[in-house]
């Protein structure tokens, strides 16, 4: 096991990408003006233990259920190739139902940790060493304490047009990542 700045990178854009948390500022602007001032401490460590347990437990997870890496390595790139969709024209195909405490439900989960997140933590254990991944969830889970901690000066910095550029930029390489997990789990 070695330290690779390369897997870094690519776990933590791949992450960042799938997690989409500057994607998520409105949706974040909006919580915080329904329910007050999100827990910002409570939300990251949430995220943060669902992504390990994810990254940690979730291949025993599917020894469990009779299914192997490879197969889960395509249904998660379908997700993501889903959420990829949803980034990019705008679509509605997941849908979140609201629980009293925002800052657990929907926010850490699902919508900072969802399918797409948990699949592509285990998916990534098939190509990088662990240590990168942890770096890349760390890098990750620091982002999205900075995203949320300041959301209304980023919503204000970018302004609409520019966290909707963002947004279909992520998508687009969300797609494209999709796209290629999906070909070398099936060796095309």
């Amino acid at each position: 096991m070695q330290i690779e700045l390369k897997q870094i990178l690519y776990v933590t854009t791949l992450l960042f990408a799938i997690i989409d948390i500057v994607g998520s500022i409105p949706v974040i602007i909006n919580l915080n003006k329904q329910v007050g001032t999100i827990n910002t401490n409570k939300t990251t460590v949430v995220s943060m233990c669902l992504m390990l347990g994810s990254l940690f437990a979730g291949e025993i997870l599917l020894r469990l259920v009779g299914l192997d890496v490879s197969s889960f390595a395509i249904a998660g790139a379908l997700v993501i190739f889903c959420v990829a969709l949803e980034m990019i024209l705008g679509l509605t195909i997941f849908k979140h139902d609201s629980v009293e405490s925002v800052s657990i439900v929907p926010l850490a989960f699902p919508m900072i940790v969802g399918a797409g997140t948990m699949t592509t933590l285990i998916s990534l254990k098939a190509e990088c060493y662990l240590p990168n991944i942890i770096i890349g969830v760390l890098i990750n889970i620091f982002i999205i304490y900075i995203v949320l901690k300041n959301t209304n000066r980023i919503g204000n910095l970018l302004g609409k047009t520019g966290i909707l550029i963002m947004r279909k930029a992520f998508g687009l390489i969300l797609l494209a990542i999709a796209i290629k997990v999906i070909r070398k789990n099936l060796g095309i």
